[in-house]
């Protein structure tokens, strides 16, 4: 409601311009009314722009024939196939971790899927998507090596190589507490030393257990099936104040999950193709989005 000093000085402004003022408000509200949302660019450009990245599988990775693959790159296809009903209408933008976020809020991208953790200060920088994949710690082992219980046994005398972090002990030792942990600078070297006796069994994400035996299933093996521990989300994220794209990736990602339609297809075969697993199947009825 206008105050009454407000409503003079409206009735003022419209003396003394009379049409003309009118219509110049006029279309200053319309100017700012159709100021084009992000989602109707990116419709109207014809592609959409993806920050992702090149060298983790399985998340993203180039495959023999040089081509972007991974789950993440999957993600990427849903979206454009939910977009313009082709999966192809991609273009990516190849970025460290630390670029995911200034990518973004700078406009270089449309939406980040670069296997991203959900956390409350990033919230505070970037709007996420619902989740696509929940992740956790594993004990990745040779094939034929130490079992778990095996490794709980030890006490001391279980090696664990782990990446290096401030993390690192507090999260082998959550699982396994006597356990002496083996930090290495890069998650290779993490696998090299398992490969090479330096340890019995290497703490790593879950995602990358699951890839390694459904890639190398005579040489690795996951040493505590069903014991994953520190789990945490994987979502896109879009710019800040852009709630119809967000509605609308969020809308994507649902149905090609939790439906049979649009995008399904592309979801469950990337799913079985990095992680060797099938995702339940969707039952009718009531909803279990």
């Amino acid at each position: 409601m206008l105050l009454p000093e407000t409503k003079g000085r409206r009735r003022v402004l419209f003396a003394l311009g009379g049409v003309g003022v009118a219509a110049a408000i006029t279309r200053s509200r319309r100017g700012h009314a159709a100021e084009e949302s992000l989602l109707q660019k990116v419709l109207a450009r014809g592609r959409v722009i993806v920050g992702t990245g090149s060298a983790n599988a399985p998340w993203h990775f180039k495959n023999v024939k040089g081509a972007l693959t991974g789950m993440d790159i999957a993600m990427a296809r849903i979206l454009a196939k939910g977009l313009f009903d082709d999966g192809t209408k991609v273009e990516y933008v190849l970025s460290s971790a630390a670029a995911r976020i200034p990518n973004l809020t700078t406009g270089k991208v449309d939406v980040v899927i670069n296997f991203m953790t959900v956390t409350p200060g990033r919230a505070q920088l970037v709007a996420f998507t619902r989740p696509y994949y929940v992740e956790a710690g594993a004990l990745l082992t040779l094939k034929g090596g130490k079992t778990y219980d095996q490794l709980a046994a030890m006490g001391k005398r279980a090696r664990i190589s782990v990446l290096q972090n401030v993390y690192s002990t507090r999260n082998v030792h959550q699982k396994l507490p006597k356990a002496s942990v083996e930090p290495f600078d890069t998650p290779a070297n993490v696998i090299q030393a398992l490969d090479s006796d330096r340890a019995d069994a290497a703490s790593i994400d879950l995602s990358s257990v699951r890839w390694l035996v459904r890639r190398f299933p005579n040489h690795y093996a996951d040493a505590a099936p069903g014991r994953a521990w520190n789990t945490q989300l994987y979502s896109a994220a879009v710019p800040l104040g852009e709630p119809d794209w967000l509605h609308f990736v969020d809308t994507a990602f649902q149905v090609a999950m939790f439906s049979d339609m649009t995008g399904h297809g592309i979801y469950v075969s990337a799913f079985e193709e990095f992680f060797g697993e099938r995702p339940p199947p969707t039952r009718s009825g009531f909803p279990s989005i």
